[in-house]
């Protein structure tokens, strides 16, 4: 297990889960006070998407962006920002006419799902690493090699850090041709999503794997949602790992007990000090990570 682990929260994500917990955030005023409470708890990283604060809906609104930032960087807190740069890769298919347009597909090239990090410029900004069967039914996650190259070429230009989100081994391979490319800067920084169906199991064997793939020298995190999030705070450390936790991936502290942010950083560092660890701040967060000062 190294030192300093790093502690990322995923504060609300784009899943339709404020109707199922009341503590999800969801104007930019809650994420950002969400943000906070969970960089006060141990966090060194918040991890952000928004949503529209009428209907609770995920969104690529760069305003919404703009405000969560700022009333973040208002408060004087020492936090390392994540923007997801994920948004814009939903596709539905109708089952009868696949090229029938179905509500709830917000597909847009790689570029186009960047502007928000081009106006913010973050310290940290998502890449989702290639495309998905995502969950049950007829939703895709579209992230095609081309569309890959060119988010992160402009990513690089910017001088913001791409975190490589990866659900499946392919995935790691093609974020390593980029890598090798030169299209994305070494060290990488890698996080290992685990148990979206269907995409790599929660499964610490799978894990290993993943991790033997590595590109020499990359820093990587994992999580696992639902209920194995907890717990796979542990697993995520022991090989050598940071670790993610927050409203995104899971809503519960324990079984019947509805979670805040700040209570899962809480009991994730309650676990990785109880293992002998140490917990990373902000500032050795980036040293880490090779980030901006």
């Amino acid at each position: 297990m190294q030192d300093e682990i790093i502690i990322t929260a995923a504060l609300t994500g784009a899943a339709d889960t404020p109707g199922k917990s009341e503590h999800v955030p969801v104007t930019p005023e809650q994420i950002a006070s969400s943000a906070v409470e969970a960089a006060n708890a141990g966090a060194a990283v918040v991890h952000i998407h928004v949503r529209d604060p009428e209907t609770g809906a995920p969104s690529r609104d760069t305003k919404l962006y703009s405000e969560v930032v700022r009333r973040i960087r208002e408060t004087g807190t020492d936090v390392v920002i994540n923007l997801t740069a994920g948004m814009g890769g939903d596709l539905f298919i109708d089952q009868e006419d696949p090229l029938k347009p179905v509500d709830g597909t917000d597909l847009v090239n790689g570029l186009d799902r960047l502007p928000h990090v081009e106006t913010l410029l973050p310290d940290i900004c998502t890449m989702d690493c290639g495309s998905l069967n995502f969950g049950d039914g007829s939703q895709l996650y579209i992230s095609t090699p081309d569309m890959l190259r060119a988010g992160a070429r402009r990513i690089q230009e910017l001088g913001v850090k791409p975190e490589l989100e990866v659900f499946d081994t392919g995935q790691l391979w093609l974020a390593s041709k980029l890598i090798s490319e030169g299209v994305i800067d070494e060290p990488a920084l890698f996080q290992f999503c685990m148990g979206i169906p269907y995409g790599a199991p929660a499964d610490p064997g799978v894990l290993q794997a993943m991790i033997n793939m590595l590109p020499r020298g990359s820093n990587w995190a994992s999580f696992a949602i639902g209920r194995d999030q907890l717990p796979w705070v542990a697993q995520s450390a022991v090989l050598d790992g940071h670790v993610r936790v927050g409203l995104e991936d899971n809503l519960y502290l324990r079984k019947g007990v509805k979670a805040t942010n700040a209570q899962l950083v809480e009991r994730a560092v309650t676990i990785l000090e109880s293992m002998g660890g140490t917990v990373a701040s902000p500032a050795q967060a980036r040293k880490k990570l090779g980030l901006r000062n």
